[in-house]
């Protein structure tokens, strides 16, 4: 009897070993994960090392899956409930954590890699204000030219100005007040032109926007450009961030 008893208690810490050691890699990876952002908007670590982070809690994240699904079968055979039930939840939260930089990955082959989109691929809105602030980071103050221009048509033909049948002032005015609901920082307002800079939520990039209205037959032609500071793919930011402000430009107007 004695020598069952023991060898129950052994059978039964493997399972609460892999188990707490299967809780401890996800957890580590899921802060790796989440907190590579943050990371690089606060300014605690480079982009390098904030992507770093990221491919590390994704390595992570993939052991503690594995991890989660030896404890289930091992606890299992075991038959122990609770060590099998935490197998089943680190294997849960682990393929959760995965999701982020999958997500990223498959965003990452699914669109070129370009970063300045603008709706006017010929003659783009220039950056004037926003000049010196982009002659300070990676990415060029000009528009990167006809290459860039074939891979942005290919992957987003949808991307085209908008009409507005509105005076020139009025739509100005609701090309800025459109630009403040974003909770873009305007940077200037001149006659007929925009400029703002867009801070994305996670990683806190900053991306610039030039916005040029011109007079036509019917009322104004609003042409849009956003091009990120840093990095040579956006993931499809800034076109997407083109197509949203476009949309709520046309609300704002036919309100």
């Amino acid at each position: 009897m004695a020598t069952s008893s023991m060898e129950s208690r052994r059978s039964g810490r493997w399972p609460r070993l892999l188990a707490w050691l299967g809780l401890l890699v996800v957890l580590v990876a899921a802060l790796c994960v989440v907190g590579a952002g943050p990371a690089h908007r606060l300014e605690l670590a480079d982009l390098g090392t904030a992507f770093g982070l990221l491919r590390l809690g994704a390595y992570l994240a993939l052991g503690g899956a594995v991890l989660g699904l030896v404890t289930l079968v091992v606890a299992s055979l075991c038959r122990r409930f609770r060590p099998a039930l935490v197998g089943g939840v680190v294997f849960v939260a682990a393929a959760g954590v995965l999701i982020v930089p999958w997500q990223m990955l498959q965003r990452a082959q699914q669109v070129p890699p370009i970063h300045d989109i603008t709706t006017d691929t010929q003659d783009p809105p220039a950056f004037t204000a926003l000049a010196p602030a982009r002659e300070a980071t990676p990415n060029a103050v000009a528009y990167p030219g006809e290459v860039i221009a074939q891979q942005q048509r290919a992957a987003y033909p949808e991307i085209q100005p908008i009409m507005l049948p509105l005076p020139l002032a009025e739509a100005l005015e609701a090309a800025e007040a459109a630009a403040r609901a974003k909770g873009w920082d305007v940077v200037e307002v001149g006659k007929t032109t925009l400029e703002a800079t867009a801070t994305t939520p996670w990683f806190g990039f900053k991306d610039d926007v030039a916005i040029r209205l011109s007079e036509v037959e019917g009322g104004v032609r609003v042409d849009v450009r956003s091009a990120s500071r840093v990095g040579r793919s956006d993931l499809g930011t800034n076109a997407a961030r083109i197509r949203e402000y476009l949309a709520a430009l046309s609300r704002r107007a036919g309100e």
